[in-house]
């Protein structure tokens, strides 16, 4: 039990970051009050700023996914841990220092180490697979997954918000206060792996790959057609919830003046929402309902809200607006990894993974791109691209996922508790 709780803590301080960060970036980049960029910087270019940022931790996460996540099933699940919490604190320490110093391209470096040791999350996801014994006891592992990313969500917009607030803190409050507790508790998740985690999986086979896997790892899923047909709904089923998740500060900014402790706050419920439906729904789901028609059903629910929040003229109302968008996802991302985890034996549990992240930071990296840009049009266009992701993730699920190999990771309900009985 002990050893879970640790996993689940690397999970949880990993997403820390993120929602830590987004707040804090918006209010550097993006208020032109802030005196980080200098005085009179062109909107435009505060929103080219923004996307290079977000998409420099997304596209060095892609690359730390596909290294990392992989070298944790010849290194061990515990050593891959270690280097990506090590690396935590790194771009933590640099991003103190660029705000002190108001440094843009030090930001950028601190995203960029923060990004390729942002592999925890496979690598946890990988061990509470080699620890599960049923099916159930997996679908049930990666749903507390979910429900320790959303926690991770939530506290890092908490730290930004009330550390950053002056209203709260008085003079104590500033912009670099979170990181400097958010270094507190990664190193205090460090020691208790350290201290209460070993691998359950001891064998270890001969590193037989290098630095070129980063570009191999994508490219492999060719060997395994059921993992290259489940990726592609895959890919645009997150390309559109990070259309919506990466630009949400952004456009309440924009549109709704909102400050940084309520873009914290909104972030606050978004994390809470998706906890929610990661440990409260996924195990009611699963238990009642096939995998492809919970997806096809989450797509669309997300799809609605999405642009249910684009038309909605009332600034509170965006904090209930949000909830079913992140409840859906919350069951949908867990029960896609689900698919993804039976595609491939045990020994791939960690290559399969490190796909799944690599799929997500590509989409995540290539919407940070082109959202800046797009948000110079229109502040609506991005959450257009997510509508539009869910389409074509509904296109190949009822396409190229009816393939009978494809359908077998699904069975019947009846037919699964028959075999779990």
């Amino acid at each position: 039990m002990l050893a879970r709780i640790a996993l689940l803590l690397v999970v949880i301080v990993d997403l820390m970051g993120q929602g830590l960060i987004f707040p804090i970036i918006n209010t550097l980049l993006i208020d032109p009050t802030a005196t980080f960029l200098p005085k009179g910087t062109l909107s435009s270019t505060r929103e080219f700023y923004y996307g290079l940022v977000s998409a420099v931790f997304y596209l060095f996460w892609f690359f730390g996914a596909a290294y990392i996540s992989k070298l944790s099933d010849h290194i061990g699940r515990k050593t891959g841990i270690v280097i990506c919490l090590v690396g935590a604190v790194a771009g933590y320490g640099l991003t103190i220092l660029a705000i002190e110093f108001s440094s843009l391209w030090m930001l950028i470096l601190g995203r960029a180490i923060s990004g390729f040791t942002a592999g925890n999350q496979p690598i946890a996801q990988a061990a509470l697979i080699d620890a599960s014994e049923t099916e159930q006891e997996k679908s049930s592992n990666l749903g507390y997954i979910v429900g320790a990313s959303a926690i991770g969500m939530m506290i890092g917009p908490l730290l930004a918000g009330v550390l950053s607030d002056n209203n709260i803190l008085g003079s104590y409050a500033s912009l670099e206060l979170p990181f400097y507790v958010a270094i507190v508790l990664v190193v205090l998740t460090l020691a208790l792996i350290l201290g209460a985690y070993s691998d359950v999986r001891l064998e270890r086979k001969p590193i037989d790959f290098g630095l070129s896997e980063v570009f191999l790892t994508l490219y492999r899923i060719r060997e395994f057609p059921v993992v290259q047909k489940l990726s592609f709904g895959y890919f645009f089923f997150l390309m559109g919830l990070n259309a919506y998740y990466i630009y949400l500060a952004d456009y309440l900014i924009e549109r709704f003046k909102f400050t940084t402790f309520q873009n914290s706050m909104m972030l606050v419920i978004l994390g809470l929402a998706l906890m929610l439906g990661g440990t409260v729904l996924v195990p009611y789901v699963s238990k009642r309902y096939r995998k492809i028609p919970t997806i096809v059903a989450t797509a669309i629910v997300m799809s609605v809200f999405i642009i249910l929040f684009m038309i909605n003229p009332v600034p509170d109302l965006s904090y209930i607006l949000i909830i079913p968008i992140l409840l859906a996802f919350g069951l949908g991302y867990p029960t896609l990894l689900a698919l993804f985890s039976a595609s491939v034996d045990e020994t791939r549990q960690g290559w399969v993974m490190g796909v799944t992240i690599a799929w997500f930071t590509m989409g995540s990296g290539t919407i940070a791109l082109i959202g800046g840009p797009l948000m110079s049009l229109s502040i609506y266009l991005p959450f257009s691209v997510g509508v539009a992701s869910f389409g074509m993730c509904l296109l190949f699920v009822f396409t190229i996922w009816q393939n009978k190999e494809v359908q077998a990771l699904d069975p019947a309900i009846q037919a699964r508790d028959k075999t779990s009985d």
